[in-house]
């Protein structure tokens, strides 16, 4: 190691699950100068993320805010703020992370009922009705909106319904999904959604936004016994984000100047252009990595545009694979997890790395290493197929 340790760093196309590409304003915004935490122009930022995060988020909920930390910490402070010791809690579990959701209800007291769907296919809203039907006391409905380890989107509306009809409020993951595909908090009926920087908004991972309705308030404020996370206690983070600004932790400054500039891009763009492009550069990869003769994965009228998963062909090695996107063209792309780990590749195009370019890239060189490997991949039936998805109107 040298005497004084340097970053010098690779460049890398990002088009795994997440972190995506950071576009350059974001990352510019994460060099203005440091400013206190209580200091009144950092909190006019915080005002004006507020605004902004209820028009990506299309809600007009007053509880709007983003919690420090990855997505992860999104769903841990919508999960231990909204479940209390004993309460009936059913998750509809399709992929890795709605199994996450399960295991942090447990945590958080909750007696958990796991209704289980094919890691490939979303929720099924009659199912999921019948476990919630069958649960005792069920005060609380989970379920993830974009699978990041299936690529499969399942539609909210219905689970939406099933969850108020019972008389639950309904939690949604919406960490691969906001700012790539339509987000509708309000419409949906959806008690609390959060979601993550590092993915579709184009920012570095460090802060989720959450937002949560006024029935969910009402249950966070009427809990016998308090949430048991401080740091991500919503209550308390509520109070500092909003005209009280009560002290309760010191804000990741540089990160909600990230998350301020990331907004006002999503905004710029506007959210149906923003869904539009990334509808078309996902089924454009789509199609060209069936063009190269790969099997995807995902259900197909369920497939997410923004994260594809495609299957692993018999006889390839995944990690070399990887390994040769990695080092030899500076492209990542992310393995299976869970019960597809070696079995899948997860590909993504969000925010900022969802682009035509890196169509074209990630099937070309996809398709050499292929071939090196003996699988008989088909570039010119692959770049046809996606050239062909990006020239239709």
């Amino acid at each position: 190691m040298p005497a004084t340790p340097s970053l010098n760093l690779p460049t890398r196309v990002l088009m795994g699950p997440g972190p995506s590409g950071a576009h350059p304003r974001v990352l510019r915004a994460m060099t203005a100068p440091m400013l206190g935490h209580l200091d009144p122009d950092f909190l006019r930022l915080m005002d004006e993320c507020r605004v902004m995060l209820r028009k990506v988020l299309r809600t007009e909920n007053e509880h709007t805010l983003a919690t420090p930390g990855t997505g992860t910490s999104g769903m841990e402070a919508a999960v231990m703020n909204l479940v209390e010791p004993g309460d009936g809690v059913v998750v509809g579990i399709c992929g890795y992370f709605g199994e996450r959701i399960a295991e942090m209800a447990e945590r958080a007291g909750g007696e958990v009922t796991r209704v289980q769907f094919p890691w490939g296919s979303p929720v099924d809203p009659d199912e999921l009705e019948r476990a919630v039907k069958a649960a005792r006391n069920v005060k609380v409905v989970g379920v993830v909106h974009a699978e990041t380890s299936t690529g499969v989107e399942t539609p909210i509306p219905p689970i939406a319904k099933v969850a108020h009809d019972a008389g639950a409020l309904l939690i949604v993951d919406c960490v691969t999904s906001l700012g790539g595909v339509p987000v509708e908090a309000d419409s949906w009926g959806a008690d609390v959604v959060y979601s993550g920087t590092q993915k579709c908004l184009s920012a570095p991972p460090g802060a989720a936004p959450v937002t949560a309705s006024n029935a969910a308030w009402e249950k966070i404020r009427a809990r016998e016994v308090p949430c048991n996370s401080f740091y991500l206690d919503l209550q308390l983070l509520e109070a500092y984000w909003d005209e009280r600004r009560a002290y309760h932790h010191t804000a990741p400054i540089s990160m909600v100047y990230a998350l301020h500039q990331a907004l006002a891009l999503v905004l710029e763009e506007g959210l149906e252009a923003r869904w539009a492009r990334h509808e078309r550069n996902g089924r454009a990869l789509q199609d060209g990595l069936e063009g190269l003769g790969l099997t995807l994965h995902a259900d197909a009228a369920h497939r997410l545009p923004v994260l594809t998963t495609v299957r692993i062909p018999e006889g390839i090695d995944d990690a070399e694979v990887r390994g040769k996107l990695l080092h030899r063209h500076g492209v990542e792309i992310g393995g299976g997890l869970g019960e597809l780990r070696g079995k899948t590749w997860r590909i993504g195009l969000m925010g900022e790395s969802s682009t035509p370019g890196n169509v074209f890239l990630a099937l070309s060189a996809l398709a050499r290493i292929l071939r090196e490997q003996g699988f008989p991949a088909d570039m010119r039936a692959g770049l046809e197929a996606a050239t062909a998805r990006l020239d239709q109107p």
